[in-house]
């Protein structure tokens, strides 16, 4: 089965869905239709969630199915609640720190970046 394209090949954006038919009866439906994010999900997040559905939520099962460890499975399933749009992960008190520094005027950009990316690496 051809997987529906999500993305446009010319400029990345996602694309939308414009028109529908029936394929019995010719019936044809136009409009502008958001894409679901459900068919922009990466193989490996349409895999995890599928063992994580079978599993009922339970994430030591999910790690077996999987054969993942569960700081993986947890993280699997924060990239897949934000690649759904359900979930924001939230900055590291570390992170927001940086932040408050930055708009205290304490810091330049330019040693915010490097900051947080210094405390990405660390932790």
């Amino acid at each position: 089965m051809k997987k529906l394209p999500t993305k446009c090949p010319a400029c990345g954006t996602t694309l939308e869905i414009v028109e529908l038919k029936c394929p019995k009866c010719g019936t044809v439906i136009r409009g502008e239709f958001p894409m679901d994010p459900f068919l922009s999900l990466s193989d490996e997040d349409r895999k995890f969630l599928i063992a994580f559905l079978r599993s009922r939520g339970n994430m030591k099962e999910v790690q077996e199915r999987l054969s993942i460890s569960y700081p993986t499975a947890k993280n699997r399933l924060d990239k897949l609640l934000i690649n759904l749009g359900i979930y924001e992960k939230e900055n590291s008190p570390k992170e927001k720190e940086i932040l408050d520094a930055l708009e205290r005027g304490e810091i330049t950009a330019e040693q915010a970046i490097r900051l947080i990316r210094e405390a990405k690496k660390n932790g």
